[in-house]
């Protein structure tokens, strides 16, 4: 688990990477619940996360959001999924970037000044998974699927740099970081 400070906005963000998670439909379910507060993390789909700047571009819109009193959602822990989106489609967000039944890794925020080792025992007593270094993350990107949602498929500059995954991955991750980082600008 990581730990970001962000003295601006006088907010901690905590984010934990899970993989092998076994209790997602759990999960999901008690989101909506009466049992809000014991699972009151963003949890997101860690497949269509491309990079650490990428989660922390989205938490910064949401914390900004925040700060102005303009969320588009209900909690700036949802907002985070919509700020990943490129969409304003605040359903499709949830549902896309959000945790789903059949999700096996996720990276799990908590926007609070508790304490790392509270937070990290809360998050380990919702998720039923193992807790990953942050930078293993790369690893489970599925760049078929981001590719697909921010309609990067026909972009002839990623297409050309099919043959350098390398090269083409890092260039996916500078377009869906801008597009995260212009999104409260553009809505």
């Amino acid at each position: 688990m990581e730990s970001f400070a962000y003295p601006h906005f006088s907010s901690t963000v905590h984010v934990a990477l899970f993989n092998n998670v076994t209790n997602a439909a759990r999960l999901r379910a008690r989101i909506g619940d009466a049992e809000r507060e014991a699972v009151n993390f963003a949890f997101v789909d860690a497949r269509l996360v491309t990079s650490v700047l990428h989660i922390q571009t989205a938490v910064t819109q949401a914390l900004l959001a925040a700060s102005q009193n303009t969320l588009r959602t209900k909690t700036v822990h949802s907002e985070v999924l919509w700020a990943l989106n490129p969409s304003n489609n605040i359903t499709e967000a949830l549902r896309r970037y959000g945790v789903s039944d059949d999700s096996t890794a996720l990276l799990v925020i908590r926007i609070d000044p508790l304490d790392f080792l509270v937070v990290q025992d809360r998050m380990g007593s919702v998720v039923e998974g193992t807790l990953a270094p942050i930078l293993e993350l790369a690893g489970l990107t599925d760049w078929a699927a981001v590719k697909k949602y921010n309609k990067l498929n026909e972009d002839p500059v990623i297409n050309e740099a099919q043959n350098d995954p390398s090269r083409e991955h890092h260039l996916i991750d500078n377009i869906v970081v801008s597009i995260v980082a212009m999104k409260s600008v553009a809505a």
